[in-house]
């Protein structure tokens, strides 16, 4: 272990995080008795630029009149290149002061554009003298902010998660593409002619390098990685095929921009019964081990170390915090 200590962020379940338009608000007591673990309250992208002012207003009475207890709420601002951003925060936190967990920051593309707005948020929690300490989500859609993504994931106390924005990203990199996420067909390889003359296509995963590079900087600085929307929301299981690969590679949760992807999201980043009673049988067989005075041991034919301890910790903690018998 390094002498550097990577110090985690506030603790929050993340597994699903459904995104709500703030002019929208026939949405609202929906998504508040929904299951989502979190729930963004979006003023960009969804909202048109002629309801950027009304939909800010629905969202102040929504957090104040509304029930959200349960729920992590988050706001995502407009883009801090527009003249909407900053009436978005002093609107909202000094209209509903302590009811926002976390902001979300569009479009993050350096480590100056997190502090912009971490001054504008201190000064206002200052003035509002509310104890409520509020959390940043930054979303990685561009170019320039995957090329500073380091120094945007340690850019402010207040950081605790990178999201990939995937078709944001896409239009960036100018990829040829116009899918909300998910594979491309013309994204793949071609084998040598076998035996027979025959050649096989393989898809791959267009977005593998980008969340595989969300995951390393989110981690190196104690954040929770993200991943973003998946557009084809008719398509249950192209979206379990893509949040599996995205559990897979180190990722807590996924955007549900539906709310059919909520239960689909929290199955797939939650533990199953399977994985709690495996994860029990290792840390069972490691104590069984270290009694021995053994620092590995074989489990079904594999060996596991001190590293499956903190796997094995790492789904029974999530077990605990949904109440899941362990």
């Amino acid at each position: 272990m390094s002498f550097t200590i990577v110090e985690p962020v506030t603790s929050r379940l993340n597994r699903s995080e459904l995104a709500v338009p703030c002019s929208r608000t026939e949405l609202f007591e929906k998504a508040a008795k929904g299951s989502a673990d979190v729930i963004f309250l979006d003023l960009e992208d969804a909202v048109a630029p002629d309801d950027k002012e009304r939909a800010r207003k629905n969202c102040v009475q929504a957090l104040n009149d509304i029930d959200w207890r349960g729920k992590t709420i988050s706001l995502r601002v407009n883009g801090l290149d527009t003249h909407w951003m900053y009436r978005d925060v002093v609107d909202v936190l000094e209209g509903a002061p302590g009811k926002l967990d976390l902001i979300m920051i569009p479009k993050a593309g350096t480590a100056a554009d997190i502090y912009a707005v971490d001054m504008l948020v201190t000064q206002i929690e200052a003035a509002t003298k509310v104890s409520k300490r509020i959390g940043f989500e930054m979303i990685i859609e561009t170019a320039l902010g995957m090329q500073n993504i380091d120094a945007i994931a340690g850019a402010s106390k207040r950081n605790e998660s990178l999201h990939f924005g995937v078709a944001d990203y896409a239009a960036s990199t100018k990829a040829k593409t116009v899918n909300i996420g998910g594979p491309h067909p013309q994204y793949g390889v071609l084998t040598d002619t076998d035996a027979e003359g025959k050649r096989t296509y393989f898809w791959g995963d267009v977005w593998h390098y980008a969340i595989s590079r969300m995951v390393v900087a989110a981690r190196a600085h104690g954040l929770r990685p993200i991943d973003g929307p998946f557009g084809d929301f008719s398509d249950a299981e192209g979206f379990r095929a893509q949040a599996n690969r995205a559990a897979v590679l180190g990722c807590e949760g996924k955007w549900a921009i539906h709310p059919s992807q909520i239960a689909l999201a929290n199955e797939v980043f939650g533990p199953s019964t399977e994985e709690i009673a495996k994860a029990k049988r290792i840390l069972d067989a490691m104590l069984a081990a270290q009694r021995e005075g053994k620092g590995a041991v074989a489990l079904d034919g594999k060996l596991i170390d001190n590293a499956s301890i903190k796997q094995a910790e790492v789904l029974l903690n999530m077990a605990k915090r949904l109440g899941m018998a362990v």
